[in-house]
């Protein structure tokens, strides 16, 4: 494969003149930024300075490969087509390095994909289909460990806790546990409120919980900015502060227009998440629902706080409400939770967002109600329309792929897609490409103009059946 052939130097080191950060921003509504500073997360707060990058682009040149976004996928594909397939790629970032969803995320490392339960894939597909399926998300995961385990990132093995927050979720639960055993192998089990409280946490919601054994809890950051060393040691460009403005292919070739120069690309493969910008490519024109997460860490706890809250363990568990509470206690004592968030990027700053998040906590774990909050912030989730993921080429006869659609369970499972993201640009054969997250591209959806109206009005739905009915 051909590294890069570059016609000026657009990578010498030049002074980083960061933008402030906007909390408004919204990728259905707002232009692309460039160079912004990054959201007040804690994982920004406690990962430490970022590493070195390759500062914008200064000048035209030309690429094999590029990759925008430099968020999970985006930076294991060009890792992965570095390691493993001699290629060096053109990372172009809009921000921040790890701007967008990898440093805003739960750091939940689960053995899924998508939102769909194993369950649904069996109801969708076929058990046949689904436990393929199964075997190829559970080999993703196993090769996300991999890469966790050479990178310092706080990593909390321990499994996860799907809780049910009312006595009425158990038998889901309990089919599901069932379904995980019998079918597809794994030594999940049902716990009790009384065995949950004793060996975990006293979530006072939670009248009994499914464990599965598969799940580690890290520092999302900390995991990136190990990505971003490791793949500038291959030869790895990493471009911050270089949006992709404009967009044309002729004979072949990519022009990609940046606010430092234009760059000339082969093959391009697309990893930027929900923060996607409207009209980036035709290929992912009303692709995507973008949905905005919240999330808050406390102060850290101390001994004392930790025992009377009955916070006994760093598994992270989520809940079993469509609109998911995923909580967990962190390495430094310190508490998080998060929940969905605002419509619109608009309301993102409303304060009605965060005291969900706090009466979430509160009704978990009453003992923990005036302890400080030190971090809130809010990110943007890339939900597919069929509610699971893609790693394809959308058109055969145009050298563009993407990844896209975690609908927020991408901690991990953004590891495998950044592997065969990579394999996908250089043409590599594989049995697995006729899986369905694989073979064919996002769906899209005849009322996207609608999307929000559509979402209000299952947010009110949700809540219906979440706690009342």
């Amino acid at each position: 494969m051909a590294a890069i052939t570059e016609v000026a130097d657009p990578s010498s080191p030049e002074e980083f003149h960061e933008n402030p950060y906007d909390p408004t921003y919204d990728p259905l509504v707002s232009k692309t930024g460039c160079g912004q500073a990054y959201a007040p997360t804690y994982w920004v707060g406690t990962a430490g300075p970022p590493p070195e990058d390759d500062g914008p682009v200064r000048a035209d040149f030309d690429a094999d490969v590029v990759v925008i976004g430099s968020g999970f996928t985006g930076l294991v594909a060009a890792l992965t087509l570095a390691k493993e397939h001699g290629v060096a790629a053109v990372v172009l970032e809009a921000n921040r390095v790890v701007w967008g969803c990898s440093s805003r995320n739960g750091g939940q490392g689960q053995n899924a994909s998508g939102r769909l339960y194993r369950s649904q894939w069996i109801q969708r597909w076929g058990q046949d289909v689904a436990k393929r399926l199964d075997a190829e998300i559970r080999e993703g995961f196993e090769y996300w460990k991999s890469l966790v385990a050479t990178i310092d990132c706080d990593a909390q093995p321990g499994g996860h806790l799907y809780t049910a927050h009312r006595p009425k979720k158990l038998a889901f639960l309990q089919n599901e546990c069932r379904i995980m055993r019998e079918v597809f192998g794994y030594d999940s089990r049902m716990l009790s409120r009384a065995e949950l409280h004793e060996r975990y946490v006293e979530d006072q919601e939670a009248a009994g919980a499914l464990h599965e054994q598969e799940g580690v809890g890290v520092h999302p950051l900390k995991l990136a900015f190990g990505y971003i060393r490791q793949a500038r040691a291959l030869g790895v460009k990493v471009h911050p502060a270089s949006p992709v403005l404009g967009w044309e292919t002729r004979g072949g070739i990519h022009y990609l227009r940046t606010p430092g120069g234009t760059v000339r690309a082969r093959r391009v493969a697309v990893a930027t998440g929900g923060y996607t910008p409207q009209g980036l490519h035709p290929s992912l024109t009303n692709r995507m629902m973008p949905i905005l997460s919240n999330s808050m860490v406390t102060r850290p706890l101390t001994a004392d706080e930790r025992a009377e809250a009955g916070l006994k363990s760093t598994t992270f568990i989520t809940d079993t409400r469509t609109l998911r509470f995923y909580y967990r206690l962190l390495p430094d004592g310190s508490m998080q939770i998060g929940s969905r968030s605002a419509l619109t990027g608009a309301d993102a700053q409303n304060a009605r967002h965060l005291d969900l998040l706090k009466n979430g906590l509160y009704r978990k774990f009453p003992r923990l109600r005036g302890i400080p909050i030190a971090y809130s912030w809010w990110g943007w989730v890339d939900v597919s329309h069929d509610m699971m993921p893609r790693v394809t080429q959308p058109n055969p006869d145009e050298l563009v792929f993407y990844a896209f659609g975690y609908g927020g369970n991408g901690v991990s499972s953004s590891a495998n897609a950044g592997r065969r993201l990579a394999e996908r640009v250089v043409g590599k054969d594989g049995k697995q490409w006729d899986l369905p997250i694989y073979n064919s591209p996002l769906p899209g959806h005849l009322f996207a103009p609608f999307r929000r109206l559509g979402q209000a009005m299952l947010y009110k739905y949700y809540y219906l059946r979440d706690e009342m009915l």
